[in-house]
């Protein structure tokens, strides 16, 4: 008797008054001819969901469209829409991940150049654990000029480059889409900073309008490979010959994967990817998690200065988000044995962003951007190499004030991925890894990328450049400063509970000069210092 009244039961109650209205609606239909014209669109309609809901409840895949045939769609409809109907209707202005939505408008606003300022007062909670600011000085200076510029290139290196403090972070061609690729530089090149390629090799689109290139040079040395997928140095040499590649990076690792390779199906490897990267077509397009090139730091060091040798004396560097302690430890012990330095390094964090990644990797994999700053910082103090290094810094930065913490821990200058994504329109959809991105930033789909109109974009990535280091430069004049190169730890403070404050100072003590070479007793460095040897990235014993 139960089995006779399940139709009847809320579960499958829909699936049944669909059966019996297209039974009715056929048996009507067959009866009088007549009125057939007037019901074959309720008769589909009905058909049309009584055959999904018997689907329903024969499929094996989905337990709860078995138990609610029809009726479970709802969920999964719900399911889709939730992350919109959360971030338009539910989000505070300063709820929302990665990216909040007061910071996401603050760069929509200085890309546009229309107002970006905030009324009535702040919507911080000034007094919660872990708040931060910088001081301010009685005594502000007269607005600096905002055009901040490093000079990159040690002495080892006979072309310097004169870099923006602001510069947009490594994105390949292929995780964006052409057009995105081309806005991104044409606005490099009409504000004087730079464009980072991504490990994905220099595109046509790199090179269309001139702007700056940083190449990056990944484990799949895409652009610079032999067939078997090993670094080519007489390639190398002939595409980092062009004038408008800058500075050559070698990618160790990204913060938001460290330690994980990646594949591009052979699927994808579309002839423009091949000819690109240099990959075959029909065959999968492999960046392995580890460099075939080196496997020792001496040999990372030796390497690095082939790079610059081959470039023809331009600065050459790495980026890495920082793992073990005393592998990066062991990199510096290198570069005092063999007297090869870098001319810069990038340290990435595990808060900086991905076209796709593991959770596990993305969530807990990775030492966060400040801790890796400072950390390669003091190392090199450590070691007395500080003033021949330069530190760029990425990871989740999007204003001056992260640009002024960042700089202030240890970054000579800040790269942003996301941020210039947000100047190019993106909303955070979080459909990069999808191909099917709304505003046609993170697709290869044409009919998508379309809709990138790069004239107006590159003015938008311009503007916010433009707007950012000006908020940059109020910030420094009243903290009474002139350059972001005169920002120091004991310029911040954080709440560390609430009746408790400590300024970075206290939070990011520093080496003295030569303390590791001497022998430090900071604990932060002492065991990792001991375990790391040049001819390993393992630890001693």
């Amino acid at each position: 008797m139960e089995t006779l009244m399940l139709p009847f039961s809320p579960r499958f109650i829909i699936l049944t008054i669909c059966s019996v209205v297209t039974a009715l609606l056929l048996g009507v239909g067959i009866v009088d001819h007549k009125v057939f014209d007037l019901i074959v669109i309720p008769l589909v309609i009905f058909g049309a969901l009584t055959l999904l809901g018997i689907r329903d409840l024969t499929q094996k895949s989905h337990a709860v469209l078995r138990n609610y045939p029809i009726s479970a769609h709802l969920r999964f409809l719900l399911e889709e829409i939730r992350p919109e109907m959360r971030q338009y209707f539910f989000e505070s202005e300063k709820d929302g991940m990665p990216f909040s939505r007061d910071t996401r408008a603050v760069i929509y606003q200085r890309a546009k150049m229309v107002l970006d300022k905030r009324p009535f007062g702040t919507q911080e909670d000034v007094y919660r654990d872990g708040y931060e600011w910088i001081h301010h000085s009685v005594a502000p200076k007269v607005h600096a000029d905002q055009n901040f510029r490093v000079t990159v290139g040690g002495p080892d290196c006979t072309k310097p480059y004169s870099a923006s403090v602001f510069n947009i972070s490594a994105m390949s061609f292929g995780a964006l889409s052409p057009n995105a690729v081309r806005a991104l530089n044409a606005g490099a090149k009409k504000g004087g900073f730079a464009h980072d390629t991504g490990e994905g090799g220099f595109s046509p689109y790199h090179r269309e309008n001139g702007g700056d290139i940083i190449w990056e040079i990944g484990s799949g040395y895409f652009g610079c490979r032999n067939r078997d997928g090993s670094f080519n140095p007489d390639e190398f040499a002939r595409v980092a010959a062009d004038d408008q590649i800058k500075m050559v990076e070698l990618k160790i690792s990204q913060g938001a994967k460290p330690g994980h390779g990646g594949v591009l199906p052979a699927a994808k490897v579309s002839e423009e990817i091949s000819r690109i990267r240099g990959v075959a077509m029909n065959e999968d397009c492999i960046s392995p998690a580890t460099h075939r090139a080196f496997s020792t730091p001496l040999q990372m060091m030796a390497f690095i200065g082939e790079m610059r040798r081959l470039s023809g004396g331009k600065p050459a560097g790495f980026k890495l988000c920082i793992g073990h302690p005393w592998e990066f430890l062991a990199i510096c012990k290198a570069m005092l044995q063999t007297g090869i330095y870098p001319d810069f390094i990038v340290i990435d964090g595990n808060e900086g962003g991905t076209g796709a990644a593991p959770l596990e990797f993305m969530d807990h994999m990775g030492m966060p951007m400040r801790e890796g700053v400072n950390f390669v910082h003091n190392a090199l103090v450590g070691i007395n190499a500080r003033n021949r290094i330069r530190i760029g810094a990425s990871g989740k930065i999007a204003t001056a004030f992260d640009m002024a913490r960042a700089m202030a821990i240890g970054a000579d200058w800040c790269n942003s991925a996301r941020g210039f994504m947000f100047a190019l329109g993106c909303i955070q959809s979080l459909s990069c890894h999808t191909d099917r991105c709304p505003t046609g930033v993170t697709t290869q789909d044409p009919s998508r990328n379309r809709a990138l109109f790069v004239p107006h974009k590159l003015e938008r990535v311009h503007n916010y450049h433009h707007a950012t280091l000006h908020a940059l430069a109020e910030l420094l004049a009243a903290a009474g400063l002139d350059h972001p190169q005169d920002l120091r730890t004991i310029h911040f403070s954080q709440r560390t509970s609430t009746t408790e404050v400590q300024t970075f100072a206290k939070l990011y003590p520093s080496l003295r000069p030569g303390e590791l070479i001497d022998g430090t007793s900071d604990p932060r460095f002492r065991e990792a210092w001991a375990m790391a040897q040049v001819d390993s990235f393992a630890p001693v014993g």
